[in-house]
C-alpha cells in the first residue's frame, strides 16, 4: 500500500481516458461540459475550503481526489453517475495501491456528490459537493448557437462570474454570481440550481459554516 497523491492521479493515463470519454458521452447528449477544466475547478474549490477551514494535508489531497474522478460515472450513463463512479473509482484506486481507509474517504464522497442522492457526511464529501455544484460559467456552454440555448446553456452562459468565498472569521461561505440578465433571469437559475443551493447549504452545515448565494450583489439564499 502506498499514499496516492492528487499529482499522480493527474497523471494517470487510464483516468484521463476516462473522464475524456465520459464527457464526450455528455456532449453527444447536449449536456454542458464535465471535461479535465470542470473537476480541475472543482478540486481546486474543495482544496480552497479545507485548507482555509483548518484540514490536514492528507484530507485535502484526497478532496482533490474526489472531486477529479467524481464524473467518471457518466462513462457508464447519466443515471445514477455518482454510484457507479464511486465504483469505477474503488477499482482505479485499489490498482494504484492506495490504502484502504483513503479509499473509502474517496469512494464515499463520490457516491454522495449528486443532488439525487447525496448525504453530506464528512467535510471532504461537503466540499466535494459545494465544488461541484458552484461551478456555474459561460465557458462549460457548448452549443454556439444562443438561439438553440436550453435553460442549462441559458444559465451558465449568463454566468459571467461565480466566487466561492469563506469570511475571515471562518463562520460563512458566499457563493457570488455576477449574471448577464440579457441572456437568463435569476428565475431561470432558481428553477435548476435550487435544489442544488440547498444542498451546498447542508454541506456548509456539516463544515460548520452558514451558506449565502448572491447574485448581482443580491443576497438570494
Amino acid at each position: 500500500m502506498q499514499e496516492i497523491t492528487f499529482d499522480q492521479i493527474k497523471r494517470d493515463p487510464a483516468i484521463d481516458t476516462y473522464i475524456r470519454c465520459a464527457d464526450a458521452s455528455l456532449q453527444t447528449m447536449g449536456y454542458t461540459e464535465h471535461s479535465a477544466a470542470h473537476v480541475a475547478r472543482v478540486a481546486e474549490t474543495a482544496k480552497y475550503i479545507l485548507e482555509t477551514m483548518g484540514a490536514d494535508s492528507r484530507a485535502v489531497d484526497l478532496a482533490q481526489i474526489a472531486a477529479y474522478l467524481h464524473d467518471i460515472g457518466n462513462l457508464v450513463n447519466r443515471a445514477d453517475h455518482a454510484q457507479s463512479g464511486a465504483l469505477m473509482a474503488f477499482h482505479i484506486l485499489e490498482r494504484m495501491g492506495m490504502p484502504p481507509e483513503d479509499i473509502a474517504a474517496v469512494v464515499t464522497a463520490i457516491g454522495n456528490h449528486d443532488e439525487g442522492t447525496a448525504e453530506p457526511i464528512n467535510a471532504i464529501t461537503a466540499a466535494l459537493i459545494v465544488g461541484d455544484k458552484s461551478d456555474v460559467r459561460r465557458s462549460r456552454v457548448r452549443n454556439e448557437d444562443t438561439t438553440a440555448f436550453d435553460i442549462h446553456d441559458r444559465v451558465n452562459f449568463a454566468t459571467k462570474k461565480s466566487i466561492v468565498k469563506i469570511n475571515e472569521e471562518h463562520t460563512l461561505l458566499k457563493l457570488k454570481l455576477t449574471v448577464d440578465t440579457h441572456y437568463g433571469s435569476v428565475m431561470d437559475y432558481f428553477e435548476i440550481f435550487l435544489d442544488r443551493m440547498i444542498l451546498c447549504r447542508r454541506a456548509c452545515q456539516t463544515l460548520g459554516l452558514q451558506f449565502k448565494l448572491i447574485i448581482n450583489e443580491q443576497q438570494m439564499l
